[in-house]
Formats: structure tokens, C-alpha cells, sequence
């Protein structure tokens, strides 16, 4: 009996050359061998295990994927042939690849509310806001600790990031930027290296202020030296950070320093107050997410349903796309980090290239969820691969090259409000269940 299949359909046959991208461990013989047309991915991939097997008798199973044309195969082989209109009469060559999958799934960091932002371009911490109005930093490990709670928003936050000034040679020292339902933007620095008390209570070096509703976005630009916000107030905010940190040098406030510290609050937050430097006017309803991918490009996504282009040193629209949906996250990345993913109120993670003039269709549309989706993020090294996460509880791992999600993973109890990639094999999430989960030993190439 063949891999994966019955003795009743081994007369159906199709002659397949196995190829791959892989080191030569993982290598098949180069000629071509006679398979069931029936066989799924897994038959296959017992086919290739036992090839494997018996060039290394060492070899241990391990999952693959199969590409036909540049598409996964995520049916039977006959099946997959038919749709595609491929024949079946001449060698078909399929490249092989290992599966993208969870392996582990670490255990939950719990929170005291809601976990609505995370951010995991850190390799050793990972940065999380809750609705409770404070951000934490958490350095993961085996038993993943909480070493910095930075204090001083009144409103649940909304999006923190990691801005990594440049001169910041380690990632023990870190700068971070907050954005929160009091309006409000904070700067804030932490040491690892100096830790005081377990966690250590940090507050911001500086405050920025000019929003007139809840602040919904934040985003750090490639030069690590500016960053944007998105509020509820329509509009998008531009602040320089450079500016900021050294104005901040030195004063970073711990919770030590404002206990003793005789100034009122009101005049403590005026001395640490900064500007903007320019504002973006053009959406009409609340700027949910943005994303600034280059110097001069940045992008947004609103509640009025669009995805807009913005030239920064202009501060002018210049990509306008309605999709119809009011939206809740966007990111930019994929084929040579130019392709836009956005998801809001229904359950489809739609993607537009804006590189394709004269038509604003999206040019992939995953619908798998079931609620409203609240993030979605491309891998950071992958033209193929990013996660969405949504209301109905789940987080998805997706490939351009297949309309079916990789792998769902359902480590939460509730609505899951954010989620980020992480060391470039994890997933971090937060949600509703008031829990930072940890996805682990996901095999990216």
C-alpha cells in the first residue's frame, strides 16, 4: 500500500520529480518516480521522508510543504491538476519545502486587564500595553519576567513600540514610544542593565501632546528618529524623536523621583511636554493604524473605510484605496516591502499592491476568520508569509502562495486585540483574556 493512500487507487499514477531549495541533508535523488494522483501533502511527504530515510538512515520525519508552479498544494494531487489545468501526462516537478508551523507554546504572561499592543522587534524583550494604563516590558525566556512597568498614562493604551535610537549599541537599552486613550504620547528610556526592584517603575522623559481625542496608532519611522500617530481625532501626527531624546537626556523619571519631586504634576507634565512638527488632514473618522515603512512614505488606515498613501515632506495624499469596511490595522511589507495587508470589521485580510496603477482591487483576500480581524503583520524577513489575529479568538499564520492559512493557533480565551512576529520564529499575541501568549519554533525560510 502506497503512503497515505488505499490499494484501490494505486493504478492512478503520475510520474513527479522532487526538488528543492534545501541544504543537501534534506536533498532527494534528482530522478523522477511514480506516485498515487491521490495523495495529499502528507503522502507526500511521507514519500519524501522515506527518500530521505534511505540516503541517512539518521534522517528523523519532519513535515513538508509542496509547491506546483510557485502554489502550495493544499488538496490531492489529481485534484490540484485538474483545477490548475495541468497535465498529468509529463513529469511534473515539485518542490519541496518544510512546513511552516507552531511548535511550542510557551506559558501565558498574565495581565491585570486587557493586553491591547505588543511589539516584538526587540530580540530579548517584548513590550505589551493593557487597558489598565500601563505598559510592561517582559524578558522571555523559559519563564518569561516582567522587569519594567512604565507608569504615568491615565487611559488605557493603545500601541507601544520600540524606537531603538540609534547610538544605542545593545539591546539592554531601549527606548520605547506609547500611544493611549488619555490623548496622550510617552517617551520613555530603560536600562536592563539597572534594575531597580522587581519590576523596576519607570516614567516617561517626555510627553507629547496635540492630540485632541484617543491616540490609536503609533508607528516609528525607518530612521528610527521620527514617529507618527493615528487618533480618534482624524488626524495623523508627526513628532521627532531626536529631538525629544535629547532634550530627555538624563531625565528619565522614576517612580522615586516623582514621589519626591515638589512640583505639582501639571507643571512636571508641562516641562516635559513636546510638539509636533507637522500634521496630516485627510481622513474623516478615526486613524486606526500606520505604518511608515520609508523615509518619505508613510501610510494610514481610518474608520472611513480607506487606505491612504501620505508624501511626507509634502504632507500630501498621493494613494487614496476604499475598500468598503471600516478598518483596524494595516502593515507593509511582502514583495520588496510594497504590498499593503489591512483588516477590519468582517472577517477578510485583504492585500493591495499600490505599485499596480489603474485599478484598487485587492490582489489577495483570506477570509478563514470568523469575526473582525484587529492585527495583521508580515514577517520580517518573508515576501511570502504574515499573521492576522482576530475577535473570534484566533491567530493565523498565512502564505501568499495558498488560500488556506498555514496554521491557526487558538492560545486565547477571548478577542485577541494584537499580535506581532518575534525573533522571526514566534508570535506574540495579547487579547481580551487579559493574556501575552507566546507561539514558538515556527520554521520560516
Amino acid at each position: 500500500m502506497e503512503p497515505n493512500g488505499s490499494g484501490s487507487d494505486a493504478s492512478r499514477q503520475v510520474q513527479v520529480r522532487f526538488v528543492t531549495r534545501l541544504s543537501p541533508p534534506l536533498r532527494v535523488p534528482p530522478s523522477s518516480m511514480a506516485v498515487p494522483s491521490h495523495l495529499t501533502r502528507f503522502g507526500l511527504s511521507d514519500i519524501v521522508n522515506l527518500l530521505l530515510k534511505n540516503s541517512d538512515p539518521d534522517h528523523e520525519n519532519q513535515p513538508f510543504d509542496f509547491l506546483i508552479d510557485g502554489e502550495l498544494v493544499r488538496m490531492k494531487l489529481d485534484e490540484f491538476l485538474m483545477v490548475k489545468g495541468i497535465s498529468a501526462e509529463k513529469v511534473l516537478e515539485i518542490e519541496y519545502v518544510k512546513a511552516v508551523a507552531p511548535r511550542k507554546q510557551e506559558d501565558p504572561c498574565p495581565h491585570d486587564d486587557w493586553v491591547s499592543a505588543v511589539d516584538g522587534s526587540n530580540s530579548s524583550f517584548i513590550v505589551t500595553g493593557c487597558y489598565d494604563a500601563l505598559t510592561r516590558i517582559w524578558k522571555a525566556g523559559d519563564v518569561s519576567v516582567c522587569t519594567h512597568v512604565l507608569e504615568g498614562h491615565t487611559g488605557a493604551i493603545t500601541s507601544a513600540k520600540f524606537i531603538d535610537v540609534r547610538g544605542v549599541e545593545n539591546e539592554q537599552n531601549f527606548h520605547l514610544v506609547t500611544g493611549s486613550k488619555d490623548r496622550l504620547l510617552r517617551l520613555w528610556k530603560c536600562d536592563a542593565t539597572k534594575r531597580r526592584g522587581d519590576p523596576t517603575r519607570v516614567g516617561a522623559y517626555k510627553i507629547l501632546a496635540g492630540h485632541t481625542s484617543s491616540v490609536q496608532s503609533v508607528s516609528v519611522n525607518p530612521s528610527r528618529e521620527m514617529i507618527s500617530s493615528g487618533s480618534w481625532d482624524c488626524s495623523i501626527k508627526l513628532w521627532d524623536v531626536k529631538e525629544s531624546e535629547e532634550d530627555g537626556d538624563g531625565n528619565t523619571i522614576s517612580l522615586k523621583k516623582r514621589k519626591v519631586n515638589s512640583m505639582t504634576k501639571e507643571s512636571e507634565d508641562a516641562r516635559l511636554e513636546g510638539a509636533a512638527t507637522s500634521t496630516l488632514i485627510g481622513h474623516t473618522q478615526c486613524v486606526s493604524a500606520v505604518a511608515w515603512p520609508d523615509p518619505d512614505v508613510l501610510y494610514s488606515a481610518s474608520w472611513d473605510h480607506s487606505v491612504r498613501q501620505w508624501d511626507v515632506p509634502s504632507g500630501k495624499e498621493t494613494w487614496t484605496m476604499v475598500c468598503g469596511k471600516a478598518l483596524n490595522c494595516l502593515d507593509i511589507g511582502g514583495e520588496s516591502s510594497a504590498l499593503v495587508a489591512a483588516g477590519g470589521s468582517d472577517p477578510v485580510l485583504r492585500i493591495w499592491d499600490p505599485r499596480k496603477p489603474g485599478s484598487l482591487a485587492p490582489i489577495f483576500q483570506y477570509s478563514s476568520h470568523s469575526s473582525w480581524i484587529s492585527a495583521c503583520k508580515w514577517h520580517p524577513r518573508s515576501w511570502f508569509h504574515l499573521l492576522s489575529a482576530s475577535y473570534d479568538g484566533k491567530v493565523m499564520l498565512w502564505d501568499l502562495r495558498t488560500a488556506w492559512p498555514l496554521a491557526v493557533m487558538d492560545s486565547h480565551q477571548d478577542k485577541v486585540l494584537c499580535a506581532d512576529w518575534w525573533k522571526g520564529d514566534s508570535i506574540v499575541s495579547g487579547g481580551a483574556d487579559s493574556k501575552l501568549c507566546i507561539t514558538s519554533g515556527i520554521d520560516i525560510q
